[in-house]
């Protein structure tokens, strides 16, 4: 779908039409879909091509709420002589998004500026599917690498060149009730979640919120939901101090020991009594919301439906248990998919536009998400919101997926390293069987050719 956001008066004239002439075709199929965007519109949205060329295309995967907060933003920036004229195209979240982000890069129907996840950088970036960002411009409108978490702008450039710009950051955290963590002995001296420090720790937390609730402890629903067991094994295993490396053509370089680690003790947290291991992500959300658990271990972009629910609700960073912090969290970040020819004129607008966008970012913390650049981090209304500010820290110590090309939001990977995973805190294989399993995916990852390269 489209939604048009006009500036008063209008944005500067643009250079010539998109060439439409394909730089490259994607292998594995994808020459054909090619061709079908060059007959004629994606699926269910028209391309945009077929907007009004004066206006700045964007491309992004955001509904619900946050398309409304993102529409939000759009037209803070679009008012005033200096507003922007903006065509928005909404797509479906989850791989077809990025199929047909690639497929428009690949046969020159690309967007002026489209949200990508930062976790699916890799597969996008070392193929010529996106343009580098000029830093020079970006710091001419007031936003440079100063402006960001290292542990975040690390992961926007490939063979030291910038290809996002992060919007947010959002973290895999912990979701509390407040009356509950203050009964079990779990609240410091400001009222907020004490630090654990380590696995027994969060082991006797977990028993003192059941406790507590007269219910279960720590609720994680994960089941039906193939990410979520990967983002609590990826947060506590990089809080071992092991890297999890899937250099190209392989093999893995996974620290065995360490995985084994951490696995047996998410067997041990989530046993099926204290902290139930069986429910599926809407049961843990509705366990959660009905008072049946203490605390909840979620995405933060869940946080407006929580807030809701009217529970004294709490929120805090991943709970540091191993000898490092470490939070698994992504970031929707802008990017210019690769155009054969771009205006001049026309990718100067895209940069100002993507900075004044950052800028707008305590808008898009109102749902919980992170804003990347820090600045406004520092202004008083976001220290305000509550319980956002709460983890605002996340960002710092941040753990995103490897940077490989099949890796990422939305990607096989995740869902490939959670089917032992989940078999494992099923209690049907052990830790020892469910990483030499991932191991041996990884391998069979690593081994597939990028279609891309």
């Amino acid at each position: 779908m489209f939604t048009r956001f006009s500036a008063s008066p209008p944005a500067p004239a643009p250079g010539a039409a998109p060439d439409l002439t394909r730089r490259r075709l994607l292998r594995n199929g994808t020459a054909a879909a090619g061709a079908l965007l060059a007959a004629g519109p994606l699926s269910g949205c028209a391309s945009p091509a077929a907007a009004d060329d004066s206006a700045l295309s964007v491309w992004d995967l955001f509904q619900g709420g946050d398309g409304m907060l993102m529409d939000d933003m759009i037209k803070a920036v679009s008012k005033g002589p200096q507003g922007f004229d903006v065509e928005r195209t909404i797509l479906d979240w989850g791989p077809s998004y990025y199929t047909k982000l690639a497929m428009s890069a690949a046969g020159g129907r690309a967007s002026d500026v489209a949200i990508m996840h930062l976790s699916r950088l890799a597969g996008y970036a070392p193929g010529g599917l996106l343009d580098p960002f000029d830093l020079e411009l970006l710091a001419e409108f007031g936003v440079s690498q100063k402006d960001f978490a290292p542990a975040v702008w690390s992961r926007t450039q490939h063979d030291g060149t910038v290809y996002a710009i992060p919007l947010d950051v959002h973290p895999f955290i912990v979701f509390y009730d407040k009356e509950a963590a203050d009964k079990a002995g779990l609240l410091d001296s400001s009222g907020e979640l004490a630090p654990m420090g380590s696995p027994e720790a969060l082991l006797d937390a977990g028993k003192a919120l059941a406790k507590a609730t007269g219910q279960k402890g720590i609720l994680f629903g994960h089941v039906t939901d193939t990410a979520q067991t990967w983002r609590q094994f990826a947060a506590f295993y990089a809080q071992t101090g092991a890297t999890f490396t899937l250099p190209d053509g392989g093999p893995p370089q996974i620290d065995v020991d360490a995985a084994v680690r951490v696995v047996t003790f998410m067997q041990q947290l989530f046993d099926g009594r204290t902290n139930p291991n069986n429910l599926d992500y809407n049961g843990a959300m509705a366990g959660f919301i009905g008072g049946r658990g203490g605390m909840i271990m979620l995405g933060e972009w869940e946080l407006p439906t929580l807030k809701k629910s009217g529970i004294p609700l709490g929120a805090a960073r991943f709970p540091q248990v191993f000898e490092k912090p470490g939070v698994y969290t992504d970031s929707h970040s802008f990017v210019l998919p690769h155009q054969e020819n771009p205006d001049p004129a026309r990718r100067r607008q895209a940069h100002r536009y993507v900075a004044e966008m950052v800028k707008q970012s305590l808008t898009w913390a109102t749902a919980g998400h992170i804003p990347a650049y820090q600045p406004v981090l520092a202004e008083p209304e976001y220290a305000a919101l509550d319980p956002q500010s709460s983890y605002a820290d996340a960002g710092e110590v941040a753990v995103l997926d490897p940077p490989n090309w099949f890796a990422g939001a939305a990607s096989n990977f995740q869902n490939r390293m959670c089917q032992p995973l989940q078999a494992a805190l099923l209690g049907n294989t052990s830790a020892e069987k469910a990483v030499r399993q991932m191991v041996r995916e990884a391998d069979t990852l690593l081994r597939q050719p990028n279609p891309v390269a």
